[in-house]
């Protein structure tokens, strides 16, 4: 017989557990109610009925948090609820309409390339609509697995030939498409623009301009002084702050036009390049079939 004191957990509800992600997200129960279209109460009989379930206490009230247990649960239900997302959205997409595709797109993630795949795949389906959407790299993940997106360009700084892994493995397919090298954006007149090389550890206490919602830059960590972190995905402001001198930026050699009061250096060391990635569910439409070929097509032409 099962010990009477410990909990039978197969009653947990998914519901419940994206009650209590929204809570975590948004620390608050009235702004998670909002966004999940319920009651206050509701959204709090949801997570006490999980509380009771798990046999712990997941939130702290005052202000609203995660407790360590709710951390942890936090951690694995995204993981949980993104393979339920992709379950049902691989079923979904097994009634392919094909008459509107939607893409998710990041800012760097070379979108001449996406472009020109657009515009051969409309020339073959002159019908077809076509919306592409900003992004950054993680949100994407759970919109291509929430199948609110067809799919979408993702990008990032890793190692040669490197996987971005955004996902855990399995859970959505990922193809390369664009590797460029990188360079650091410095402002006019500082002391190292005029190398022809620079590596990071040159830069060790410098300040940098950081932007975590533009360019995923986890294999590159910039820890120098003073960061301004800049939470919008423009090109054209973050620029804007290297030239007026609050610090430099590592991006990619390609995807820009170099403007006045910015002098661009390759990145010597260590050995990084930014890397572009189409995401899309592993069991894809026949339009998303079509339009990765495209960019593997576009891609590949240079």
């Amino acid at each position: 017989m099962r010990d009477a004191n410990i909990r039978d957990t197969d009653a947990v509800e998914i519901r419940d557990l994206r009650a209590f992600l929204a809570v975590v997200r948004a620390g608050s129960f009235t702004v998670a109610a909002q966004e999940l279209g319920y009651t206050q109460s509701a959204v709090s009989q949801q997570i006490a009925s999980l509380e009771k379930e798990v046999g712990r206490r997941l939130l702290d009230r005052r202000p609203v948090r995660p407790t360590i247990a709710g951390a942890r649960l936090a951690e694995q239900a995204t993981r949980i609820l993104l393979r339920v997302d992709v379950a049902r959205s691989e079923l979904s997409a097994l009634d392919d309409g094909g008459s509107h595709l939607r893409v998710d797109v990041c800012a760097l993630a070379a979108p001449g390339v996406l472009s020109a795949a657009l515009r051969d795949l409309r020339g073959e389906r002159p019908t077809l609509k076509v919306t592409v959407r900003s992004t950054d790299a993680l949100t994407a993940v759970s919109a291509v697995a929430r199948a609110t997106v067809d799919a979408a360009l993702v990008d990032g700084i890793t190692a040669p030939d490197s996987p971005l892994a955004l996902a855990d493995p399995g859970l959505l397919a990922s193809t390369a498409l664009v590797e460029v090298p990188l360079v650091v954006a410095f402002p006019a007149g500082h002391p190292l623009g005029s190398r022809s090389g620079v590596d990071l550890e040159m830069l060790d206490d410098a300040p940098w301009v950081v932007a975590p919602n533009f360019l995923r830059t986890g294999a590159a960590p910039m820890a120098g002084a003073r960061p301004v972190s800049y939470e919008g995905n423009d090109l054209a402001t973050l620029l804007s702050l290297v030239a007026a001198g609050h610090g430099s930026a590592l991006l990619p050699d390609s995807s820009w036009a170099t403007p006045e009061g910015i002098v661009r250096v390759p990145l010597r060391h260590p050995q990084l390049v930014h890397r572009t990635e189409l995401l899309t569910l592993r069991t894809p439409s026949q339009l998303v079939t079509r339009l990765t070929d495209a960019l593997r097509r576009t891609a590949a032409a240079g």
